[in-house]
């Protein structure tokens, strides 16, 4: 058996200009809703296996336990301040009325009562789908006491404009100015000149029976990272999401569209994600190729988008999961996880006959993505398929797929990974053999990994000639069959040519490239160096 048939693949590392440690970190955006096109505050927490979503909510942390934020307040009217709070939204906006700013507390009450907070009752009626000047004539005519039941809405949305804050203050920088709601402070506080920030949520010294409540980042949904999907384009298409980027985990049926404020955010947060991304793969493979035989050992797998040409002449893009597996590139739909996954893919090629070629677009390691603004993306139409980052898989048959990543390292990973793949599996297998045909001769074409070139005649196996991959100094070919092949004599040193014909001409001109790049690697000392194995 050969030698190299019994070896493990190197481990695909990123380079070490673009190193970087796993991210656990925090931050503020928005989640979009694709069905209503609205979107609500979150708060984004990264960790090494996951990106956890969460919301703001109010929650009961003494005076009993209860399982509902919902709380009955009992405001009394001020001379100077009125009830002390003001309010925004409305059925007419398809939403709840909310508390938009709580002002100097007017009562002990007030302390139950925070920014975000929906009215559901207004001294028992019920204002649910109430408009807004319902709430306020409600509010106007109540007296000089007011009851009202409230619920903190978890899904604000946020053209709202509700601040974020700390959760125990209240803070007075959403103005109506600001808002496409009118806010309704003037009305019902009678001054609106003589407003604070409340005090804090808790009073300084609450008798042990005292319902106390504050208002804290709860999480809501969990992403897990590992095999997951992210993204800054829209579905199907080359055109990307202004300062956003969608996430799309292994058991989740529709992607979660994240918003950020500026483009330097939001590839902050698609560096973070697809680092941990990444590093979570190279775990799985380690962990599967400690249970699989050397022949089938996983070089590298992920994401990448397809450009696809449709009847129409236009561009669609369908995301597709690749497996560099032992001899072959498996393209599959979904990530395999289970054995009957593996056994789903949607085609499968040999890694000898496949040509690999990447279309960089690099301004600076991952940060192509502002300077592409800075220039007003005039740069998409010289790109090959619309997106920045892309790379061509040339198959045996002569059919090419055109993939794309979303970042510089995710390009370098892959090409450094099908380098790999391709040499391994041409050590392993040591020769491949193609029937040919010269001079109306059946022959046979032999690639040996070892002895270089050598045709035989097909019956008695008879050696016609051979040369070693050194010889050879060029070839040319009629795109269809015929190839001539250009041979240095060592002794000689004249240059004789081969005329050869095959049935399958690009799969053999593929796996020749293949072949002379095993053999230049296997004398490259930085090639030969790395030994880092995925079974480590």
């Amino acid at each position: 058996m050969n030698e190299a048939g019994s070896r493990t693949p190197d481990l695909i590392q990123r380079p070490a200009s673009l190193l970087v440690p796993t991210w656990t970190k925090t931050g503020i955006a928005l989640l979009y809703n694709e069905d209503t096109g609205n979107t609500c505050d979150i708060r984004l927490k990264l960790t090494k296996e996951a990106l956890t979503i969460q919301k703001q909510d109010v929650v009961r942390v003494s005076g009993g336990e209860s399982h509902s934020n919902r709380r009955t307040v009992v405001l009394r009217r001020q001379a100077v301040g009125g009830f002390g709070l003001s309010i925004k939204g409305g059925a007419e906006h398809k939403v709840p009325v909310v508390i938009s700013k709580i002002f100097k507390e007017q009562s002990d009450q007030m302390e139950m009562l925070f920014v975000g907070d929906a009215m559901l009752q207004v001294n028992g009626i019920n204002v649910e789908n109430a408009t807004h000047e319902e709430v306020v004539q409600l509010l106007r005519s109540a007296g000089d006491e007011v009851t009202i039941t409230v619920q903190f809405l978890r899904e604000a949305p946020s053209f709202l404009k509700l601040p974020l804050g700390s959760p125990g203050r209240s803070s007075d920088q959403s103005s109506g100015a600001s808002s496409p709601l009118f806010d309704s402070g003037l009305h019902l506080n009678g001054n609106s000149n003589h407003y604070a920030p409340c005090s804090p949520s808790s009073p300084l010294s609450p008798s042990a029976n005292e319902a106390r409540y504050e208002k804290r980042w709860l999480d809501a949904l969990p992403l897990p990272l590992l095999l997951a999907r992210v993204s800054r384009y829209r579905p199907g298409s080359h055109k990307l999401r202004p300062n956003s980027l969608e996430v799309l985990a292994t058991d989740a049926d529709c992607p979660t569209v994240l918003q950020f404020c500026t483009a330097s955010e939001s590839t902050d947060w698609l560096q973070s994600v697809s680092t941990n991304i990444n590093d979570l793969t190279t775990e799985n493979i380690k962990k599967t190729n400690k249970f699989s035989s050397p022949e089938d050992q996983i070089v590298h797998m992920g994401w990448v988008c397809e450009n696809l040409l449709a009847k129409d002449s236009t561009h669609v893009y369908t995301s597709k999961f690749l497996v560099l597996k032992g001899s072959s590139l498996c393209v599959f739909n979904r990530p395999p996880v289970s054995t009957s996954d593996w056994e789903q893919a949607e085609s499968i090629h040999n890694l000898c006959e496949v040509l690999f070629k990447a279309h960089k677009l690099w301004v600076a390691e991952d940060c192509w993505t502002q300077a592409k603004l800075f220039r007003g993306q005039q740069q998409e139409a010289e790109l090959r398929d619309g997106r920045a980052l892309c790379f061509s898989v040339l198959l045996g048959h002569g059919h090419a797929h055109n993939y794309s990543v979303e970042l510089g390292s995710d390009l370098n990973l892959w090409e450094k990974a099908f380098q790999t793949a391709i040499c391994l599996d041409v050590q392993r297998v040591g020769s491949k053999t193609y029937m040919c045909s010269s001079q109306g001769k059946v022959l046979r074409f032999i690639i040996d990994f070892e002895s270089g070139f050598t045709c035989t005649e097909c019956s008695s196996k008879m050696i016609l000639w051979r040369y070693r991959f050194s010889q050879l100094r060029g070839s040319s070919d009629d795109g269809k069959t015929r190839v001539k092949l250009l041979f240095q004599n060592p002794e000689s040193k004249q240059i004789e040519m081969k005329e050869l014909e095959f049935a399958n001409l690009t799969a053999v001109l593929h796996c020749i490239h293949s072949f002379m790049a095993a053999k230049v690697a296997s004398v490259d000392p930085v090639f030969t160096a790395k030994k880092h194995l995925h079974t480590s």
